[in-house]
């Protein structure tokens, strides 16, 4: 067992330096192709690195000049001007064309002097792919005629049977300046893709955060046309109940206080039903922020998702029933009267809040005992008409406006009211009725698509 337990240790010790072998390794490589792709003009240290780069480049002409070649062993002349024009190398992506006429000003004078024409040829050739790589092809062309012209020229004068050899020299030239372009281009298109995909990873994280704004928005309407429909149903009913028993307390009405408190009981069973469920999208909601080590976007966008998978089904027209229902038990005398039918979900579930809220607010703020409500809904010209239109006294400041009668302060209720209408592209108006009371009127079009709950 001892043994058992020990080669165990072993195996597992070996897998973790394996593992950790592979990461580092994956970590060079990245390391390696982050280089390759960068921008060489905006590289970190990049003066340190070409100083070690030209420093390389000078001890390799070095060792080519020792071994022999063609033309005449480097004395202490030749070898000032070999090193010395590596040292332009230095600064090769600062100026890139200065470095490049630095590295001329010395091998020409080395060439026409007969020396090996071989040490030279790697620094030339890094001073010509930089200027390539790091500039535009027009500045790259003009730069291959400036080298190439010259070049072509004086050979044909002083060499005309060397002509073949200036012409490879040439091609040399002209390829080394094309794997520039080529390089360049390169990181050209990886630069767009990388941009392409932090552009994108901010727009889906912009589309987060505003689908999170946007659900909360509407979890706020739905709590505020919840609390504020049920709290006055129950304040209106609990009036009556309170008006029963105080009217004339010798000949107490049993059965009129028992309905007024039947009524106001299933109204706060329906009230706390629908106050779960909306706690329970919220709950939700928290729960898949908070599951998961990275609460980045995918998130925020995940959160989202799992609320809509809980929202449950939306109300609709065939819910105005219930609501003209608890209108009369208010005390008002509501008519429906409903002439639509396939009405998309979110058309439905818009008209539905926004008959909600004004009937609300018609009997909370109607102002007389024999209020009458009357709540239309039909299709024309390929919207959802509403209008609800009541005989009250509250002027502009009651149902429109949403405001308390005791303290006058502005609410929310047209406020959402309006934000239901534009959910579904639609338009709402609303304030004093052509001959008294007021009046709430929305059009809400039938051809969008299903896409905001």
């Amino acid at each position: 067992m001892e043994e058992r337990g020990t080669t165990t240790g072993v195996r597992d010790r070996s897998a973790a330096e394996t593992a950790a072998g592979g990461g580092g390794r994956s970590r060079r490589v990245e390391r390696i192709m982050s280089a390759i792709h960068r921008d060489p003009l905006t590289a970190p240290h990049r003066t340190r690195n070409d100083a070690v780069l030209a420093l390389c480049v000078a001890v390799l002409a070095v060792a080519i000049a020792r071994t022999g070649g063609e033309g005449i062993r480097p004395d202490h002349l030749g070898w000032t001007l070999l090193l010395a024009g590596h040292v332009p190398l230095v600064w090769r992506r600062r100026r890139p064309v200065v470095a490049l006429l630095g590295v001329a000003a010395c091998v020409a004078p080395y060439q026409a002097l007969d020396y090996n024409p071989a040490p030279p040829i790697p620094a030339t050739v890094l001073a010509l792919y930089t200027v390539a790589a790091t500039g535009s092809v027009r500045r790259t062309l003009l730069t291959g005629v400036a080298v190439l012209g010259p070049t072509a020229i004086g050979n044909g004068l002083t060499n005309p049977i060397g002509a073949l050899e200036s012409l490879e020299i040439s091609g040399w030239i002209i390829a080394v300046l094309f794997v520039g372009i080529a390089v360049r281009y390169y990181r050209l298109y990886v630069a767009s893709i990388v941009e392409r995909a932090e552009r994108a990873e901010h727009t889906r994280e912009e589309e987060a955060r505003r689908r999170v704004a946007e659900e909360r928005l509407r979890m706020a309407r739905d709590l505020h046309d919840l609390l504020a429909h049920s709290i006055t149903l129950i304040g209106v009913q609990t009036s009556v109940a309170a008006h029963v028993l105080t009217a004339d307390p010798e000949r107490l009405d049993r059965k009129a206080v028992a309905q007024a408190l039947d009524d106001i009981a299933g109204t706060c069973r329906t009230a706390r039903g629908e106050l779960r469920t909306t706690l329970e999208v919220l709950r939700a909601h928290d729960t898949v922020v908070g599951v998961g080590a990275d609460p980045g976007p995918g998130s925020m966008s995940g959160s989202v998702s799992g609320a809509e998978d809980m929202r449950g089904p939306l109300p609709g027209i065939d819910g105005l029933a219930d609501l003209a229902e608890t209108g009369r038990v208010a005390g008002a005398k509501v008519e429906l009267s409903v002439r639509a039918d396939d009405i998309p979900p979110s058309v439905g579930a818009a008209a539905y809040r926004i008959v909600q809220e004004a009937l609300t607010n018609a009997v909370r703020h109607g102002g007389r005992e024999d209020l009458t409500v009357r709540v239309g809904l039909w299709t024309a010209d390929g919207a959802l008409r509403v209008s609800v239109r009541d005989d009250g006294t509250g002027g502009e400041d009651g149902p429109g406006g949403g405001a308390g009668p005791s303290d006058g302060t502005p609410g929310f209720g047209l406020i959402g009211m309006r934000e239901r209408a534009r959910s579904v592209g639609g338009t709402l108006d609303a304030g004093p009725g052509p001959a008294e009371g007021f009046e709430v009127t929305a059009t809400l079009p039938l051809s969008r698509e299903d896409k905001v709950r």
